[in-house]
């Protein structure tokens, strides 16, 4: 992997592109203040570096039949590397489950899910407890979404690694 210094124009690409993945290359260097073969290797670069995950379209899962999300709390009866990573593997091979966080505190991974309906929620939540290992499982419905934004908050003109908290962020 290459290792890549950000400027400022690689952080516009970066907030433009994860803003509106789908956004051609000319757009992105119109907005970004350069041409758009400068744009797009500063773009592959990025890829490279990692920067860039990848690209996905987002999908309204009720109008594919998924109806419920929600999230299960689940307590493990070992916190060995062995058990984490072979119920992370687990994990990996349930479609439903959207995301896979191992945790600190109280729970040791928080499962981000989806179902048909709340029967189907309730027959994964009992699959679930029947999983190696696993001693505990809270679940928690979502019952509307306000806000669902994916990646991170990028400011373009604040120098990577800035400090939000040093200039208050004008609070005082």
């Amino acid at each position: 992997m290459r290792r890549v210094k950000l400027d400022r124009i690689d952080l516009h690409i970066l907030m433009d592109l994860q803003d509106d993945g789908r956004i051609t290359n000319v757009d992105l260097a119109r907005r970004a203040g350069i041409s758009a073969p400068p744009c797009l290797r500063r773009v592959r670069a990025l890829e490279e570096a990692g920067f860039i995950k990848g690209y996905h379209a987002e999908l309204s899962g009720e109008s594919l039949g998924f109806d419920v999300s929600f999230f299960a709390l689940v307590g493990l009866d070992s916190q060995s590397e062995g058990v984490l990573s072979g119920f992370e593997r687990a994990m990996a091979e349930w479609p439903e489950v959207r995301e896979c966080h191992m945790a600190r505190g109280p729970h040791d991974f928080v499962l981000k899910m989806v179902a048909r309906n709340t029967a189907h929620e309730n027959q994964l939540t009992t699959d679930l407890t029947g999983q190696a290992h696993v001693v505990t499982v809270q679940t928690i419905q979502v019952i509307q979404t306000s806000k669902s934004t994916p990646g991170v908050p990028i400011e373009p003109n604040r120098p990577l690694g800035a400090d939000p908290q040093a200039d208050n962020g004008g609070m005082d």
